[in-house]
């Protein structure tokens, strides 16, 4: 598989990622260690998790796999910190809690590092300094190689990532960050995407697949009984993207399956994956035959008349302050 360097650093990382969110919770040890071997053998290094993932167990079973099935060093390990399980203060990005949490995160994944490690959301109650002090003291402290954010809109990564430029040498510079982006949620692209490349911020884009809708398993009001579309917590979690509007952009991106006699799902992931600014789209298969399915899509480039049509039938509306007011 290709590998692409994480932002403007030297680490690079496979152009596909494999996400942990169901692991510990709906794919099981053995899935779990398919999936693995599976990403390893094709060429993967990103593996992404977070402490919360099936409340530790993500972490956790990652590490138990990993032991004695693919070697530590040919994985780039990333991980979140900062979700918090209490309604009232859903974020914490105190440096106490953080550097807690990735001690924790460290002791379930049997390892005294992690590659990356990102903040899992913005804490509007933490002063920002305190937050990002705790990333300079995970990379100096050697428990995480580089640092990175998650889920920050455009004003909030820029802040972040222009204060760790603000004195070289002491602070470390941001390599990542991880928002949600695909066909279906183009949002990243009104300020966040701009800012993230001209700061030197390599995006790895969550639920690639608009959370599964794009592979045109629920077209027609089709809702297959292993989908997590059919699954009582996950439903809440597709559902947004099965309105009429994402039906549009669904069938436009069969269309393009079928002229190029390829699946809906190599169409959307290669369109993501090959955005400017785009690393590597982490995906979250259920099992080993939808990973390969997933991986398949290293073969594919898409027809820049293709590329251009989808655009156009997915583009979302960006007028003021984005474009020049002069032109409006």
């Amino acid at each position: 598989m290709e590998q692409r360097h994480l932002g403007r650093t030297g680490l690079r990382v496979s152009r596909i990622g494999l996400g942990t969110l169901t692991w510990g919770r709906d794919t099981d040890e053995h899935d779990a260690a398919d999936l693995l071997k599976t990403f390893w053998e094709a060429g993967g290094t990103l593996v992404d998790t977070a402490d919360v993932y099936g409340d530790g167990e993500s972490e956790y079973l990652l590490g138990r796999i990993m032991e004695g099935l693919v070697p530590r060093r040919d994985l780039v390990i990333s991980t979140k910190a900062g979700s918090v399980p209490d309604p009232d203060r859903r974020f914490d990005g105190s440096r106490a809690h953080l550097l807690s949490a990735l001690d924790a995160s460290l002791a379930r994944l049997g390892t005294d590092h992690v590659d990356v490690w990102h903040l899992h959301a913005f804490d509007p109650h933490t002063p920002l300094e305190e937050t990002l002090h705790a990333l300079d003291v995970a990379v100096s402290s050697g428990r995480a190689r580089y640092a990175g954010v998650s889920n920050f809109c455009g004003w909030q990564l820029a802040k972040a990532a222009t204060w760790q430029l603000a004195a070289p040498g002491v602070r470390n510079r941001l390599a990542s960050t991880q928002m949600e982006y695909s066909l279906l949620q183009r949002g990243v692209e009104r300020e966040v995407l701009p800012a993230a490349r001209d700061l030197g911020i390599g995006l790895l884009p969550s639920s690639p697949l608009g959370r599964g809708v794009l592979t045109g398993k629920y077209r027609k009001d089709a809702t297959p009984p292993d989908s997590r579309g059919a699954s009582d917590h996950l439903a809440p979690f597709v559902e947004p993207y099965l309105d009429d509007t994402a039906g549009h952009i669904v069938d436009a991106v069969a269309t393009a399956a079928d002229g190029l006699a390829v699946t809906p799902l190599q169409v959307a992931l290669a369109w993501v994956r090959d955005r400017p600014g785009v690393v590597a789209p982490i995906i979250g298969p259920r099992n080993a035959q939808q990973l390969t399915a997933a991986l398949s899509v290293e073969t594919l480039s898409l027809p820049d008349e293709i590329c251009r049509a989808l655009d156009d039938v997915s583009a979302p509306v960006h007028r003021y302050p984005d474009h020049d007011w002069s032109t409006l």
